[in-house]
């Protein structure tokens, strides 16, 4: 098996190629003047089944991805397996206005046209899976590596921002041995919100906040103070995909005692792994 890693995803693919004892290519890739994407992947010839890992999002990642789809199976790829650690689009998933694309069903029909299997991790909506019907896909969980992350760090509570999240938190918990729960927000003005755990007392405790997108990170900020004028001793915060627009992070680094993120997208706190993850699920 051959692991080739994309512009995006280069240590999760480092770390995927070691842990499945397979030989790691990287992709030679460039941005023309004019913004359009070269690459060129140095070899000869491919005579096995081979692992792509590039995201989908921004724009020319996706790009990217199509041409490596593409590079592959002219060097002579078995099968392409595509590992897209943050799927772009996924937010779109249904037409919430008239004139809208459903643009997550786009995404997925392009990304089938040269694939054999997709592996995904933490998809947004579950429901995505069923547009893959030409293809087998998996999606994977972050939990678990999170979990092991902290595992020496003697988390009391790890809770979900609200009860969407629960089960991911709940996977935590349970790597953790600790509790778990979700927090209830209540709005008190235009521009003020109350967030409490829902029925656990979180003080004098180390919390975990986790959740699969920290996009602004102004609810993982609400959250965290709220919990710290409940009593809180300290409040890390871990995510799958850590997006940090804009000033995010320092905002961030500001009020959590520890802010960790997945390599899925990269980044100078994505330092949890899902490789062994990924792994299995290839």
């Amino acid at each position: 098996m051959l692991v080739i890693g994309g512009s995006s995803s280069t240590k999760l693919a480092q770390d995927l190629a070691v842990t499945l004892n397979a030989e790691y290519l990287p992709s030679n890739t460039k941005r023309f003047p004019d913004g359009e994407c070269f690459l060129r992947l140095e070899k000869e010839s491919i005579d096995d089944d081979v692992v792509i890992v590039q995201n989908s999002s921004p724009d020319g990642n996706l790009v990217e991805l199509f041409l490596l789809q593409d590079a592959a199976y002219a060097l002579g790829a078995k099968r392409i397996i595509n590992v897209i650690p943050y799927f772009g689009y996924a937010r779109q998933d249904e037409r919430f206005n008239k004139g809208e694309p459903l643009s997550a069903q786009v995404m997925v029909d392009h990304i089938m046209l040269s694939c054999d299997k997709v592996v995904l991790v933490d998809i947004h909506n579950i429901d995505i899976m069923d547009w893959f019907d030409e293809v087998d896909v998996v999606n994977t969980f972050a939990a678990p590596a999170i979990g092991r992350y902290f595992k020496d760090s003697a988390i009391d509570l790890v809770l979900a921002p609200d009860q969407g999240a629960l089960q991911r938190a709940h996977l935590v918990s349970e790597a953790l041995n600790c509790e778990s729960d979700y927090m209830i927000k209540t709005r008190l003005s235009s521009t003020q919100v109350h967030m409490v755990p829902k029925s656990i007392d979180c003080n004098n405790k180390k919390v975990l906040i986790v959740d699969d997108i920290i996009s602004t990170g102004g609810t993982i900020v609400a959250a965290t103070e709220e919990l710290k004028k409940a009593g809180a001793r300290s409040v890390y915060a871990a995510c799958t995909h850590g997006l940090f627009i804009g000033n995010a992070l320092d905002r961030l680094k500001k009020h959590c005692d520890k802010i960790v993120c997945a390599n899925t997208l990269e980044s100078e706190v994505s330092v949890v792994s899902v490789a062994p993850e990924v792994a299995k699920a290839i």
